[in-house]
């Protein structure tokens, strides 16, 4: 069984995506296990203080690498991967979809304001990935976006027909040929006519320059 980790400040993010769909489905085959963890809970204080100014000054506050330290010590085991989601990464792609998709633990760092010390890129993290050249808020949009990702390719996930529909995926740079559905005609609108032929070769030629 596939166990994923996802450590973030917001972890009611995380609720409605993993509690439907196909994620919800693996966990309850007891295919994967994931599980969100409040970061704070690993927190300093009374206030459970996870982040502080940046050295050097500069605007917002930073997740600091002793709480992250502290929370991959109870998490991390000898078959973990522990990745960082930051836009400065790898850029994620369908190949690294398929080698996470191998892994037996995989723990996500979620992070939020102005980003995280960067001792955490550095020391603790296995791999930083990116899920595109953009800023977002937080990791916790890209930390579902490789769990929905990687959960789809795990044996036994995905029934006979949602699995046909990923294999488009698994070669480099080609993506799902264009589908049609009845009506055949709408608002003159017309399904391409080699897909009404019943020339399987054609269609397929169709399908790989389409």
């Amino acid at each position: 069984m596939t166990k994923i980790d996802v450590l973030t400040l917001f972890p009611e993010m995380f609720q409605c995506p993993f509690d439907a769909s196909i994620i919800k489905r693996a966990q309850s085959r007891n295919l994967i296990k994931v599980e969100v963890h409040n970061l704070r809970k690993w927190g300093e204080g009374t206030r459970r203080n996870v982040d502080d100014r940046p050295y050097g000054g500069g605007v917002g506050m930073i997740l600091r690498v002793d709480i992250i330290d502290a929370a991959l010590k109870d998490l991390r085991t000898k078959m973990s991967k522990v990745i960082l989601l930051d836009a400065t990464g790898d850029r994620y792609t369908q190949a690294k979809v398929q080698e996470f998709s191998k892994l037996e633990h995989i723990i996500l760092i979620a992070g939020h304001y102005e980003g995280v010390d960067h001792r955490v890129h550095e020391y603790l993290a296995d791999e930083i990935i990116s899920i595109g050249d953009y800023v977002l808020t937080g990791g916790e949009i890209p930390a579902m976006v490789i769990v929905d990702s990687v959960i789809r390719l795990i044996p036994g996930v995905l029934g006979k027909d949602e699995s046909s529909a990923v294999e488009s995926h698994k070669e480099p740079g080609y993506l799902e040929y264009p589908q049609y559905t009845r009506p055949e005609i709408y608002k003159k609108w017309k399904v391409p006519d080699v897909l009404l032929s019943g020339n399987h070769k054609e269609i397929e030629k169709w399908r790989k320059e389409s």
